[in-house]
């Protein structure tokens, strides 16, 4: 009995991870368009300074922005999900 128990919780444990990566795709989706144009609003001109002048420096920020969206916009749709769902994935 024990063989037979095992693959009916794999199958509902990998069916509660697609549908819990189905919520998280369009919030995570959502969130990096709005930092995009965020980035883009707010440092637009100001990279595109570096990026003319200090090559070196402008490519240093712009991995630090890529990590940094990174760890923020994960904190963020863990953060949304413990609301909507009560606990973390």
């Amino acid at each position: 009995m024990a063989v037979t128990e095992q693959p009916r919780k794999g199958k509902a444990e990998a069916s509660h991870t697609f549908r819990a990566m189905l919520v998280e795709l369009p919030i995570y989706g959502a969130l990096v368009v709005a930092y995009f144009f965020l980035v883009l609003h707010f440092l637009g001109d100001w990279l595109g300074h570096l990026h003319a002048n200090h090559t070196t420096l402008y490519s240093l920020i712009s991995i630090g922005l890529i990590i940094g969206q990174a760890v923020a916009l994960e904190w963020v749709t863990t953060l949304l999900l413990r609301i909507f769902r009560g606990r973390s994935e």
